[in-house]
């Protein structure tokens, strides 16, 4: 019997070989063990490799199968080629943390309109095209020369980025044509997202709009998109989509035209109703972009020329590389209890990189269980069956790992959109402002106040910017420790977050990280150096 069932299994390994795909098999001491269910198990585990060879691309090129025994369970791991392996971690690190963001928004700023010679797209071409696409969409792409020189422009200096892009559009425009549809807004719209956030979710400006459709904290919340300790909504691709389609669908009834639409978007409604009296009446975009504020003179022509690029990027050699998944290759499932990407990253065998990249709403990393609330793990689909066959272990081991915290996670507290602040010694209004995100007219509007004086102890009403916290008075104030000094700085490395970084250090909080390194939102880059402590 046990040279029969030695042939067996070795014919199931030259099987898992071939396939080159995790697969689980049960313990040949188990009857009946095509019907069991695999369980995660913190047993020793005994390690066997078998080797072989295969050709692909003319390159001959060596895999190792690791089988790994356990009490209940035998596990068949296929170890990658290490140059292939080494490729594909760089690609990861270029889709999981882009800085792409930066750079379009500095290119949407900064446009000049100059001519820009491109002899690859005649001017005769680009105009019989853009008539084309004029034909086929509800926005104005007549032929202008401000259009022509942001087209070449970015064609000609932006042609590895807008790759790039159309990349990560690979994954994320599915996502966004199918609310768009659902609430009969143009596909178009989807071009959108490229101008705000260069499809980055958890893109944060210097002003406190974040997310894929850069929503404001005041304006988000308007729409239903809720921010905690834990969540921001606004970071969430589905919620944040079907808010932008519902803000995008109330100003074109508003003002009855898409370009309008798109740029009180931007700038907020009031300032594109400004330049229309400012510009005699006229409604036409072109024609009062003068009078609009400098980002939003650029927005559109940004827009308008990305949609092109895209339209038309056959024409124009791009070739970009295609995402390891698809948006619709993923699903999701509601949480039990409190889990951390760390853990199922663990228990799943999942990069970390990738989790943060499905659920990027999860600002600590940390997704929460709260009564009423349905806060969900996206995974691929391939582990979702695992992840429910195996979720009773999964959470018994997360708790354990919980209960044995030394330092004990943040309680989750919702964000509010105004708070009482006291001044204090050294304050003024516009260091207040700053901190706020906020005008010093709008302090003083809030407050009633007449002049910029202020006195030490005085409460002043804030509608701050970027969300805060509240979080439950002390009656001890907490100091952070000093870190030794042999560790006074951190090398940030692939899969860190300010919170994975500050459970290194005792006594460190986000909040000091943020203080010390002088950091905004919660991006931070592999390879970025963090100082420890306010020395």
């Amino acid at each position: 019997m046990n040279k029969y069932f030695t042939l067996f299994l070795s014919f199931l390994l030259v099987s898992v070989s071939l396939f080159g795909q995790e697969t689980y098999y049960p313990n040949k001491h188990k009857e009946n063990t095509s019907s069991q269910t695999p369980r995660l198990t913190q047993d020793t585990v005994q390690v066997i490799d078998t080797t072989k060879t295969i050709r692909t691309t003319g390159e001959l090129q060596k895999t190792t199968l690791t089988t790994t025994s356990v009490k209940d369970t035998v596990v068949y791991l296929a170890n990658d080629y290490p140059k292939m392996s080494k490729l594909d971690s760089l690609w990861k690190q270029e889709l999981y943390n882009s800085n792409l963001f930066d750079t379009i928004h500095k290119s949407v700023t900064e446009l000049t309109y100059e001519p820009v010679e491109y002899v690859d797209l005649p001017t005769d071409t680009l105009k019989a095209r853009l008539k084309e696409l004029d034909a086929r969409t509800p926005f104005n792409v007549e032929y202008n020369a401000s259009l022509e020189s942001v087209i070449k422009n970015y064609l000609k200096n932006r042609h590895e980025h807008l790759e790039r892009l159309m990349a990560l559009s690979k994954f994320y425009f599915p996502l966004f044509e199918q609310e768009l549809d659902n609430q009969n807004i143009p596909l178009e719209i989807k071009y959108l997202a490229i101008v705000e956030s260069a499809l980055k979710p958890r893109a944060k400006s210097r002003v406190g709009a974040t997310g894929l459709w850069q929503f404001m904290f005041g304006t988000g919340k308007m729409f239903g998109l809720e921010v905690s300790s834990y969540v921001d909504e606004r970071m969430d691709p589905i919620m944040a989509t079907k808010a932008a389609c519902k803000y995008l669908s109330n100003l074109y009834k508003v003002f009855g035209d898409w370009d309008l639409a798109l740029a009180s978007y931007n700038s907020g409604p009031g300032n594109v109703t400004k330049a229309i009296r400012r510009s005699g009446g006229r409604t036409n975009y072109w024609n009062i972009r003068h009078n609009l504020p400098r980002e939003t003179a650029g927005y559109l022509p940004a827009f308008l020329a990305t949609m092109y690029i895209f339209e038309y990027a056959d024409k124009h050699n791009f070739k970009p590389r295609v995402p390891e998944f698809a948006y619709f290759e993923t699903d999701t499932i509601r949480v039990k209890q409190m889990i951390t990407l760390d853990q199922v990253s663990e228990y799943m065998n999942i990069d970390i990189e990738e989790l943060q990249f499905l659920n990027p709403s999860y600002k600590l990393d940390i997704i929460p269980f709260i009564k009423d609330e349905d806060y969900v793990l996206r995974l691929p689909i391939d582990k979702i069956g695992p992840f429910v066959a195996n979720e009773d272990k999964i959470y018994t081991l997360a708790q354990a790992e919980f209960d044995k915290r030394e330092k004990p996670l943040p309680k989750y507290y919702e964000a509010n959109d105004r708070i009482r602040y006291r001044v204090r010694s050294g304050d003024y209004l516009g260091k207040i402002a700053r901190r706020y995100g906020v005008r010093v007219s709008s302090l003083k509007k809030w407050n009633g106040l007449r002049s910029n004086n202020l006195r030490i102890g005085q409460r002043l009403t804030i509608y701050p910017r970027r969300p805060v916290v509240d979080k439950p008075k002390s009656s001890k104030p907490t100091a952070a420790k000093a870190v030794t000094s042999n560790s006074e700085m951190y090398t940030v490395k692939s899969g860190d977050t300010l919170w994975s970084i500050s459970q290194k250090f005792k006594g460190v909080s986000v909040e000091n990280l943020k203080n010390w390194n002088d950091i905004s939102g919660s991006g931070i880059k592999p390879g970025m150096k963090l100082k420890l402590s306010k020395s």
